[in-house]
């Protein structure tokens, strides 16, 4: 032994052990792997027996009716609440793709958007053509049926997604661009490490939008109808149907709870955890000026070794994309090289572009026009153009109305984020009433009172689509930086000064993101706005939503044909001269760069 030293040799050490307190964290699960496991297993089993219902034939199905029994909701709120989350992964999925090609090709975005303007603006009665067409992928089977609701409940959710995300592509500030060519990021890593985080929290407001947008119409959604041909799916949309029609106010307050327990469970599951990991997006620079979002299944996820492997396994893909710095100074070269033919070439390629665009746009024409006439007298249009400015009357007096309420509300609900937190669920299960269930009320007030139905009736367009506005001016308030708000702090601006010069800049192009939005699904709405049945009481009120639902009932596709198309020739005229050129404002002058 070298007694200077007082070691012994390498050889001889014993092997030193970890402290057991080390190897129980290691081998021993913890409280939050035994709950993330649990969930887990009880997502995987319930999908496995959701999937083994699919392979089951439609006769099944109206072998065992809808029943009314409280209990019976616990079995459809599952069946619902799974159909809305397939679609809610669909509609992220479209809007990644779709929004992102609309924010980054020219040429693209003069297509995309107004054909997100029309698709928007397409009330989802008019979606007949495409359910025979899932129900076509398999005969005769519940799978059919079921991917027909999910694309029912999708069209009720992605419009406002893509919109949102397109927004917030556009508006990035200049500074996060020149960092991200600095670091040489391919389009894949920087659509990843910039474009999305940056688009975060917008796009989770909206997505907590969508989910209390798709019960908003999960009655129409859950009631597949095909010519004389109805196939009810079990779920709380199918339960309402029920309750509505056999006038039972006791299984439509059950109804009311169980929409409530399946959006709580959304909210602590999915929202609450997106809404605190978006904090860490937000541009603020000043230390502590927000309070940070507290979730407890966002600490289970970051704690748990089975999500971790997950998350582990999802940053991989993501760095899939990389590649040298070397192979990224090649490419900048090669593109470089080849800038100057392709600017060249740019002018002729746009005429070429819309060429194309005008020849389809006129085909498209002449073969609706075709199809219509075949149907309808020549002399109906006018009248379908004046139903069509009758509810275009409606919805800029609703429009305008929910603006004065809901900016000043979400301007205060996003300026302090406590506020937020406690409002966020509130907002969002007030937005997933669908107008169906206000008909008791309305309808029956509007038949004592002896009201006109032509006036009465429009609040009910707007139940669903204010929401909107409030989620996309709260996202606005809070991502006003604090340096703006210490600015007029300092100068003591106040009253209609700050909102002048503060307030509404800020949010401007938030708030044009929801009204746009908000408008779109208005005109959407009025179809079940517009007709309002409670037992054997039927009110309608004249307007182009309800010309569309009376032709949908009648089975007479040439008029619904011609309420959507001059439906959608509303939305996209409205958005064109009206929205877009306030949009390009917001865009060019009140953008934080």
């Amino acid at each position: 032994m070298n007694s200077t030293s007082g070691k012994l040799p390498p050889a001889m050490r014993l092997p030193e052990f970890p402290p057991l307190s080390i190897i129980k964290n290691r081998l021993i699960p913890g409280q939050w792997d035994v709950l993330a496991f649990l969930l887990v297993i009880t997502f995987f089993i319930y999908l496995a027996e959701a999937a083994h219902g699919l392979i089951q034939p439609l006769a099944r199905l109206e072998a065992t009716p809808i029943s009314l029994d409280a209990w019976s909701l616990v079995g459809y709120s599952a069946r619902t609440g799974l159909r809305m989350l397939i679609a809610m992964a669909c509609s992220l999925i479209f809007t990644f793709t779709y929004a992102t090609l609309a924010a980054k090709s020219r040429r693209a975005e003069m297509v995309l958007v107004p054909l997100l303007d029309i698709l928007q603006s397409v009330p989802i009665l008019s979606f007949s053509i495409l359910i025979v067409f899932f129900l076509s992928l398999t005969p005769g089977r519940v799978a059919g049926a079921e991917m027909a609701s999910v694309f029912l409940i999708f069209t009720s959710q992605a419009w406002n997604m893509a919109f949102s995300f397109y927004q917030s592509l556009r508006s990035i500030p200049d500074e996060l661009q020149e960092v991200s060519r600095s670091f040489q990021l391919t389009p894949w890593m920087k659509f990843w490490r910039l474009e999305v985080p940056f688009a975060m929290p917008p796009l989770i407001w909206n997505m907590m939008m969508s989910m209390s947008g798709g019960w908003f119409f999960v009655v129409v959604s859950e009631a597949i109808t095909v010519g004389n041909t109805t196939v009810t799916l079990p779920g709380v949309g199918s339960y309402i149907a029920l309750a509505i029609e056999q006038r039972n106010v006791a299984a439509i307050g059950y109804a009311i709870a169980a929409m409530f327990v399946v959006i709580l469970i959304y909210d602590q599951l999915l929202f609450r955890p997106l809404i605190a990991s978006a904090d860490w997006f937000r541009l603020e620079q000043e230390s502590g000026a927000l309070t940070p979002s507290r979730s407890w299944a966002l600490v289970m996820m970051r704690r748990s070794r089975l999500i971790n492997v997950f998350a582990r396994l999802f940053a991989g893909i993501l760095n899939v994309g990389g590649r040298s710095s070397s192979d990224a100074d090649t490419t900048t070269v090669s593109r470089s090289r080849r800038r100057a033919p392709a600017q060249s070439n740019s002018r002729l390629g746009d005429v070429l572009w819309y060429a194309l665009i005008a020849v389809v746009a006129f085909c498209a024409l002449i073969k609706t026009g075709t199809f219509i006439l075949s149907g309808v007298p020549a002399g109906e249009v006018a009248h379908v153009v004046e139903l069509g400015l009758i509810t275009l009357l409606r919805v800029v007096v609703l429009i305008a109305i929910a603006s004065l309420i809901w900016v000043p509300i979400g301007m205060a609900i996003g300026l302090r984020p406590r506020v937020a937190r406690i409002a966020q669920p509130i907002a969002q299960f007030l937005a997933a009433f669908p107008a169906i269930l206000f008909f008791p009320v309305v309808v029956s007030a509007i038949v004592m009172l002896r009201l006109n139905p032509n006036i009465w009736l429009s609040p009910l367009m707007i139940l669903g689509t204010q929401w909107y506005i409030l989620f996309n001016v709260i996202v606005g308030a809070s991502a006003l930086p604090a340096e703006l708000r210490y600015v007029g702090q300092n100068l003591r601006v106040g009253g209609w000064l700050w909102w002048k010069r503060i307030g509404l800049p800020a949010v401007f192009p938030y708030y044009l993101t929801g009204a746009i939005t908000a408008s779109g699904g208005s005109w959407n709405a009025s179809i079940a706005a517009e007709v309002a049945v409670w037992g054997h009481e039927k009110l309608t009120a004249t307007g182009l939503g309800s010309y569309i639902a009376a032709a949908t009932d009648g089975g007479e596709f040439q008029r619904v044909a011609l309420g959507t198309v001059m439906m959608s020739l509303f939305v996209v005229l409205i958005n064109r001269f009206f929205w877009r050129p306030l949009y390009t404002r917001a865009e060019r002058k009140f953008r934080l760069t």
